[in-house]
């Protein structure tokens, strides 16, 4: 998968197993059962890698708001499907990354007020500097540096990359 938008690996294979796991860590010391809703599509990785390495019983559902990476003002529609019922219960919100947060903002405040769970939180591999508050607990293993776009495990451009094994900056 050789490209000319392919730039440094910012966290390899190594670096995302031992990610998981350490976010994997965190929530099996707080959590005895949730509900696991997935951003589709690019927390799918994540997911799969993350739950499974949880010890606690879960239930999955998934969620998806199209967005630009980076956007901080995405107005599109949230699609949830509600397949599992949450209210009062604990909910752990799963993507790849929070970038900007913007959309991670929305999806956390749209989960709390049409569904009243017990608690939110989010789980991610990384997140970016300079993303907006979203006043809820977060699991993550990794805090970037900058902002520089980054494609692969789960992040895309021009709706490539999302199945890269690593984490790269993206040459524009």
């Amino acid at each position: 998968m050789k490209n000319q938008h392919i730039g440094d690996i910012i966290l390899d294979e190594e670096a995302i197993a031992a990610g998981v796991r350490h976010v994997a860590a965190r929530l099996n010391q707080d959590f005895t059962d949730a509900v696991v809703i997935t951003v589709v599509p690019g927390g799918i990785l994540y997911t799969a890698d993350l739950t499974r390495q949880l010890t606690f019983d879960v239930n999955m559902d998934y969620i998806s708001c199209p967005h630009t990476p980076g956007d901080r003002n995405n107005s599109s529609t949230i699609v949830y499907h509600h397949n599992i019922e949450i209210q009062g219960r604990h909910v752990i919100i799963i993507d790849d990354a929070i970038e900007s947060g913007g959309t991670m903002k929305r999806l956390v405040e749209f989960v709390a007020e049409n569904y009243q769970p017990a608690s939110i939180s989010i789980a991610v591999l990384f997140v970016k500097p300079g993303r907006v508050d979203i006043p809820v607990k977060q699991y993550y293993a990794y805090e970037m540096e900058n902002d520089d776009l980054l494609i692969g495990y789960g992040m895309p451009w021009d709706n490539k990359y999302r199945n890269r094994p690593n984490v790269a900056k993206l040459i524009k």
